[in-house]
């Protein structure tokens, strides 16, 4: 096969060797009907692996070139993923930021509200300790007065005795350590 194609070729050389030169150019005139019949027997001649090699070599082209192309699609998506963790990424940052100072500003406010209960806590617990102040000073007048009857009832006949009246400046000045 490979002395068919070397023989057609060399007869194609001749042909174009015997052809009638152009004057003043290096064209020659050739007999085309006799260089198209070269042409068809060396189309004929090649053998069949050189198709077959030529066949696969396009293919080979044709697979490389959707290789790239879904490469180019998988490195697309995946910039695209790493974009879209970062993103995330970065909301995550912004929510642990966000819930920190919603953290702090809770903490203020119950401090605040914790320092406002214990502002009044102690308040209501004075004005109690006044009372039971007022409560305890009318209690030992009581058992003053009460000790005083039993002690006149001993030495003296019964007389009634009525309870002194305190006003309210007597009552927290006697309550007063």
């Amino acid at each position: 096969m490979v002395t068919d194609i070397l023989f057609l070729v060399e007869r194609l050389e001749s042909l174009v060797a015997t052809g009638k030169k152009l004057p003043l150019t290096n064209n020659v005139v050739l007999d085309q009907a006799a260089v198209l019949e070269l042409v068809d027997q060396l189309r004929v001649s090649v053998p069949d692996e050189v198709r077959q090699a030529k066949r696969i070599t396009e293919d080979a082209g044709r697979i490389t070139e959707r290789a790239r192309e879904e490469a180019d699609q998988v490195i697309a998506r995946a910039q695209e993923q790493a974009a879209q963790l970062l993103e995330e990424r970065e909301l995550v940052k912004l929510a642990q930021q966000r819930a920190a100072e919603i953290i702090d500003q809770a903490t203020g406010e119950a401090a605040e509200v914790r320092r406002g209960a214990d502002e009044y806590a102690a308040g209501v617990l004075i004005r109690l300790e006044g009372e039971c102040i007022k409560a305890l000073t009318s209690i030992k007048r009581g058992i003053d007065m009460l000790d005083e009857r039993h002690r006149g009832t001993q030495a003296a006949p019964a007389r009634p005795t009525e309870p002194i009246p305190l006003s309210q400046e007597q009552a927290e000045a006697a309550a007063r350590p």
